[in-house]
């Protein structure tokens, strides 16, 4: 695994990886790795949990009542199956 040197680390973060590496009983090298595994969603061998992904954040609770359930009702109508096109042909 490649070595990493980061500078300018701003003090807040300096000091959730210190209670991160004091909370779990490790390193501060292991104790960041597991604040960016977290921030970034990535999963690793060692946890069991699913990766969440935080990149579709900014658009949740944009849409209206009304413009949730005409998505709901779009959705219905796309998930139809249309029988003529699944005949088989003899």
């Amino acid at each position: 695994m490649k070595q990493i040197t980061i500078r300018g680390v701003p003090r807040e973060v300096e000091e959730i990886v210190k209670e991160e590496a004091k909370r779990k009983g490790i390193s501060l090298n292991k104790a960041f790795i597991s604040v960016l595994e977290s921030a970034s969603g990535i999963k690793t061998k060692n946890r069991k949990e699913k990766a969440i992904y935080h990149d579709l954040d900014h658009l949740a609770g944009l849409w209206s009542d009304e413009e949730s359930e005409d998505f709901m009702k779009n959705l219905e109508n796309q998930r139809k199956i249309d029988e003529e096109l699944w005949k088989e042909i003899e």
